[in-house]
């Protein structure tokens, strides 16, 4: 009973500080969402300003062939879309992956 009695300030403090932490981490990771919704629109102004076309827009099929572990498929699918040689379509399709 002694034991448990020392112990308990203890304890108390240990949660306090663990409780602290998590809201730190909570706090930092909603101020890394928000800097990162600012980087995502600083780059699409800079690709509307470029007139570059955002390759997931584009091309959603490709990019769900990639994703699924279908190179083949999104190989003949980009060429579909843009009527280049198996050869770009397959150098294209090496630089996404």
């Amino acid at each position: 009973m002694d034991v448990l009695l020392f112990l308990m300030p203890f304890v108390v403090i240990l949660f306090v500080l663990v409780g602290a932490q998590l809201g730190n981490a909570s706090r930092d990771r909603a101020r890394t969402g928000a800097r990162l919704a600012a980087v995502e629109r600083k780059l699409d102004l800079l690709l509307a300003h470029l007139n570059v076309a955002d390759p997931e827009s584009a091309y959603p099929d490709v990019l769900d062939h990639l994703r699924n572990g279908r190179k083949i498929q999104a190989v003949k699918a980009y060429r579909e879309h843009t009527g280049v040689t198996l050869a770009e379509a397959k150098a294209a399709i090496d630089r996404l992956t």
